[in-house]
């Protein structure tokens, strides 16, 4: 059944270009997607599946009631609401073909990436991270990381390409804006700007999103700011002693091998690899 609201796209349906503003945000992503990491889950946290019986969305809704949801399932799941808008740190929500994206936020260069990008004058921040990452999927000129370090400003997004099952996920270094991830009982992925949307099916496996990092789904978590480095994970304590999902920190001491990200025309494209 179809709720007021809910959006069901099938997986060869097209979309055309819309942009809204909106005002809370969730994102639930499975697991083949987005692979969440073992640090993330806590034994014996309560959790509970997020999409089986649509039981995450209907929590969102019943929040917020007149928020949209938009169903892709078997993969992803987006839901947004468009009530009581922050002017300092607004929302947006975008589908350019079949790539979505959520944003919160504000970019202070975003003459700069227009034009670095090629867009028109009327392009804002959700569309310059969709234009980003189409550039990444489909010729890759900048590693990824150089990328998302050109964003100047306080923002977090969630972009989720139906296409190719391939997500694109930051937040800024400084964690201007609330984002928060966890995993639910099935080991998918959710993220939202309200921590009780994300512990409500993920229970004690969840975490504020490790600022200056960026997820992909071939690449996981990553540093930005140090795109050389590994990430460790640290337990999280809550104020009762219990442990909370984990933060993830620069590993100064551990250098990743590799950071080289295929081009189109070599061996495999990086949209296989995102």
């Amino acid at each position: 059944m179809q709720r007021r609201g809910q959006v069901i796209l099938e997986e060869s349906e097209k979309m055309t270009f819309t942009i809204l503003t909106s005002e809370k945000m969730l994102a639930v992503l499975e697991k083949s997607v987005a692979k969440s990491p073992d640090a993330l889950h806590t034994p014996n946290s309560n959790s509970v599946s997020s999409f089986k019986d649509e039981f995450l969305a209907q929590h969102f809704s019943s929040l917020h009631p007149a928020s949209v949801t938009v169903n892709l399932t078997p993969s992803a799941l987006l839901a947004y609401s468009i009530h009581k808008q922050n002017p300092l740190l607004p929302r947006l929500f975008a589908v350019v073909d079949d790539i979505f994206c959520l944003f919160q936020g504000h970019i202070e260069n975003v003459a700069t990436l227009k034009q670095q990008y090629g867009l028109n004058k009327t392009a804002n921040e959700v569309i310059i991270i969709i234009e980003a990452y189409r550039t990444l999927r489909d010729r890759g000129p900048y590693p990824a990381a150089q990328v998302v370090r050109d964003f100047q400003g306080k923002f977090a997004f969630i972009l989720f390409d139906s296409a190719s099952k391939t997500t694109f996920i930051s937040a800024d270094v400084d964690g201007s804006v609330p984002f928060f991830w966890g995993t639910d009982a099935d080991g998918n992925l959710v993220f939202s700007d309200e921590s009780e949307i994300v512990t409500k099916s993920c229970g004690k496996s969840f975490a504020p999103f490790p600022k200056g990092c960026f997820f992909t789904t071939s690449g996981g978590l990553s540093s930005f700011e140090h795109p050389l480095n590994e990430l460790k994970p640290v337990p999280r304590v809550d104020s009762s002693g219990q442990v909370c999902g984990a933060t993830f920190t620069v590993d100064a001491e551990a250098k990743k091998e590799t950071t080289g990200m295929p081009r189109v025309g070599s061996a495999a494209n990086w949209a296989n690899n995102i």
